[in-house]
């Protein structure tokens, strides 16, 4: 249940996120809203790991290097859904957004990338994800 919970909340923050970063990126620019968004996220997570932080950052010497790409694929992530919303609005963009990302993380299961317990992705995945790209042609049309 938790988890649901969890997944909630993160659809509906990256989804304000998105909006918000896009409309100061048109007061302050695109690469100033990312500057200030990481940076507020970095105060923070400082603080919170002072109080709450349980694990060990010396360890990071000892994981997988790729794993460390986390905070430049922030970066891309925030430059990219704010341009994405900008050229094409909130509903279109995190639709795409969203459909990218049931794919990749489809993609991901079904070959057991990245140390992920292998999924099999059988036909019921694949029409899943058809039906949501024809649910994005419909919501597209113009009728």
């Amino acid at each position: 249940m938790l988890g649901l919970i969890f997944s909630i909340v993160a659809g509906i923050a990256m989804s304000l996120q998105g909006v918000f970063n896009t409309r100061l990126g048109e007061k302050v620019g695109s690469w100033e809203t990312n500057l200030f968004v990481q940076g507020t996220g970095f105060l923070i997570t400082i603080i919170v790991v002072m109080f709450f932080g349980k694990g060990d950052l010396k360890a990071l010497k000892d994981a997988n290097k790729l794993y460390l790409l986390g905070g430049v694929l922030g970066v891309i992530i925030t430059i990219t859904v704010m341009e994405g919303i900008k050229f094409m609005g909130p509903s279109y963009a995190i639709i795409i957004i969203l459909i990218a990302q049931l794919t990749a993380a489809a993609l991901i299961d079904a070959f057991g990338l990245f140390d992920s317990h292998k999924i099999i992705f059988g036909w019921t995945k694949i029409i899943g994800i058809a039906i949501m790209v024809l649910g994005i042609v419909i919501f597209k049309w113009k009728g």
